[in-house]
């Protein structure tokens, strides 16, 4: 029976999360052109996280307790759309956090990596959502050249498009705080979304996986 109550209530708090995130314009529905090039059904923005403080807060406790049991020294935080979220899970959890650049500067101490660390540390990658894994894999290599030790990675929402599986047969476990079907069900569950976009928008996904 207690199982069940807090089963619940787990329930409960994630479809707050799921109606918040969807009135913030985070999940949005229609036809969007992709950076492949593909227009898509669904798009998934939590930049927006940056004018939502009290949302971004929600997020980072969501993400901070899908970390219980996860091992790391040190947050890193993927940007761009990945920093607010990073600073916001490392006030939550207490960890610092470091970053890798998009490319070194030619100036000052022209790091790759901000922030301070050891090597041998184990960095926590964190973004806000997984398609195919490819940037989060280019982000992990200036990361393990520096000596630190990269085996999990947190985000938002997976796309369910193959990310998982490719990070998985390249080492690194995949935690998610949702899947875009658990968005998607529980969107027609609040009434926030028709069962025909529903299934738009997963036959989409099934139709382009890259794996």
């Amino acid at each position: 029976m207690r199982q069940r109550k807090g089963s619940k209530e787990r329930q409960v708090k994630l479809d707050e999360l799921y109606s918040r995130l969807f009135s913030a314009g985070c999940i949005k529905f229609g036809q969007f052109k992709l950076k492949s090039g593909i227009m898509s059904p669904v798009y998934v923005d939590f930049r927006v996280l940056v004018s939502e403080p009290e949302l971004l807060k929600l997020v980072a406790k969501h993400l901070a307790k899908k970390l219980d049991g996860v091992e790391f020294d040190r947050i890193a935080a993927l940007p761009y759309a990945g920093l607010p979220i990073g600073v916001a899970v490392s006030m939550e959890t207490g960890k610092p956090m470091i970053y890798p650049r998009k490319e070194a500067k030619d100036y000052g101490t022209a790091r790759l990596i901000e922030g301070r660390f050891q090597p041998g540390e184990k960095a926590l990658i964190i973004d806000d959502v997984i398609t195919d894994g490819g940037a989060k894999l280019e982000a992990v290599k200036p990361l393990e050249e520096a000596g630190l030790v990269v085996k999990d990675v947190v985000i938002i929402l997976d796309r369910e498009q193959g990310g998982r599986k490719i990070l998985a047969d390249a080492g690194y476990t995949l935690h998610s705080v949702m899947t875009l079907t658990e968005a998607l069900d529980a969107l027609v569950r609040l009434g926030k979304v028709s069962p025909d976009i529903r299934s738009q928008t997963m036959e989409f996904i099934k139709a382009n996986q890259f794996v």
